[in-house]
């Protein structure tokens, strides 16, 4: 039982279950910021442009009941966003990593060399070209 615990201590305390913790936080509050956007902002300008100013108060009355298919259209727009949104900040962060690679990549190993280094290297590659 003990060591069952203690696996459970390491697991519980590793760094990713709390990144995975602080991300899932983070994720929620971003997603409480998307949903204001399209429900407070992007959604009314819509509804201007369609004719209809809120979407979630579409709905039909099917004999005694009731189709929200306004509130539908709601949380379709919400993931395309929010999707939209993730896919523009992966892109970002993929593209920054390129750049990082691709700087690492043209980073001599080496520091910068003294002039004695310099002279010799510029002797080598002049006896290069004349073989």
């Amino acid at each position: 039982m003990q060591n069952f615990v203690k696996e459970f201590k390491e697991f519980a305390i590793k760094g990713n279950v709390l990144d995975l913790a602080i991300g899932v936080i983070i994720g929620g509050a971003f997603g409480k910021i998307v949903s204001s956007l399209v429900t407070d902002v992007i959604m009314p300008l819509i509804g201007v442009l369609v004719g209809t100013v809120d979407f979630k108060e579409l709905k039909m009355v099917v004999g005694k009941s009731t189709v929200t298919y306004g509130n539908f259209i709601q949380n379709i727009f919400d993931f395309l966003i929010v999707a939209f949104v993730i896919f523009l900040t992966i892109k970002t962060l993929n593209s920054f990593k390129r750049k990082q690679k691709a700087a690492e990549a043209t980073t001599p190993v080496f520091p910068i060399s003294s002039k004695e280094v310099v002279l010799l290297t510029e002797i080598r590659d002049i006896l290069a070209k004349k073989n």
